[in-house]
């Protein structure tokens, strides 16, 4: 379905160029009093993690099921860990609270079981994001299917999320993605809104990078295996061109970064952000930075490097960061790198 998205012709004159200096054209995203980011889906869940004063956490006791091999009936199943990452998005400014979902998840069931788990309709929310086209951040779509007040929903999303892509991984079989198909998600009732450039949700207050200009010398993107149909042949697609962040303005504070795969390069996303806004300073980065396998090792460390000097106050890698860039950023970050965990609620606010 990558004729959707014009062709490689389109996809090369609209691929994100180096730039340097103030946005030609910049957002002014609005600062809110506060943004709480609960993470409904990611690849781990503890149920020993700690609360502090920002960070609440699901615990031991969530999720009340039925179970008739224990007395009384029942036991606490705890969240859904799974390869994949959603996150609800609650924005508070001027007394008015508003929530986005930003990406589903892998299975059906996941992210639903979660939110329930949690407490958390669904139904409430006022749209959804998808930050780019990998199945494991669009998969739990089909469990929302049928939930009250889900259906005419808007969905913002990178036209080029319905490109088929593949992994020709030498010596084993080649496996094709799972594609998103528009015809369904229109037939479900969601508004799909396609962008490329920025957006901005909310009455202002919440930023879609859209494409992400790629600044870094590091950050290079997907091996030769992960591919695309261009129409006519398979090639690599190192740049994922689909992917985009959401950004939040934390009044006093600075931006909150929140990244699905960060494929665009957590640097290169981050200094979007910031030449976008006119905003210097970053507050939190939420979210996966696809820094795991052998292919990324190598941009672990100028990554923490970069990030180091950012001076984020908080920084909670999530989904495909992997352990090795967990544990690099964690020595490098003590006081700001948390462990992330499904049913884990950030609450950031506004400086006094």
């Amino acid at each position: 379905m990558c004729e959707t998205g014009g062709g490689t012709g389109e996809a090369a004159a609209s691929a994100p160029r180096p730039v340097h200096g103030a946005a030609v054209d910049p957002v002014a995203l609005e600062p809110v009093d506060e943004v709480e980011i609960v993470t409904l889906v990611d690849n781990v869940y503890d149920a020993l993690l700690g609360d502090d004063e920002r960070t609440r956490r699901a615990g031991a006791g969530a999720g009340v099921v039925a179970a008739p091999q224990f007395a009384g009936g029942r036991t606490t199943a705890g969240m859904i860990a799974e390869h994949g990452f959603s996150a609800l998005v609650t924005v508070r400014r001027a007394g008015r609270s508003t929530t986005l979902l930003f990406d589903t998840g892998r299975s059906p069931d996941a992210m639903v079981t979660n939110a329930d788990r949690l407490g958390i309709d669904l139904g409430d929310i006022q749209g959804v994001v998808l930050s780019h086209g990998h199945f494991d951040h669009a998969g739990g779509l089909a469990g929302m299917v049928g939930l009250r007040g889900v259906r005419s929903m808007p969905m913002v999303l990178h036209p080029l999320v319905w490109t088929r892509r593949r992994l020709a991984v030498p010596g084993r079989d080649v496996e094709e993605l799972p594609t998103l198909s528009k015809r369904a998600l229109d037939g479900e009732g969601f508004q799909v809104i396609e962008r490329r450039e920025p957006s901005l949700l909310l009455d202002g207050s919440v930023l879609i990078t859209g494409e992400v200009d790629r600044t870094t010398e590091f950050e290079h993107g997907m091996p030769p295996p992960h591919q695309a149909w261009t129409g006519r042949e398979w090639a690599h697609d190192p740049l994922v061109l689909d992917d985009q962040a959401l950004v939040v303005h934390v009044r006093g504070r600075g931006l909150v970064v929140l990244t699905g795969c960060g494929h665009a390069g957590a640097i290169n996303i981050v200094r979007h952000a910031q030449r976008l806004t006119g905003v210097g300073e970053l507050h939190a980065l939420v979210g996966g930075l696809h820094l795991g396998g052998p292919a990324f090792e190598p941009v672990i460390a100028p990554t923490v490097a970069a990030l180091t000097g950012l001076a984020p106050g908080l920084v909670v890698p999530g989904h495909c960061t992997g352990w090795r860039a967990q544990h690099a950023l964690a020595a490098a970050l003590p006081d700001a790198w948390v462990q992330g965990s499904s049913g884990t609620a950030y609450r950031l606010s506004a400086a006094a």
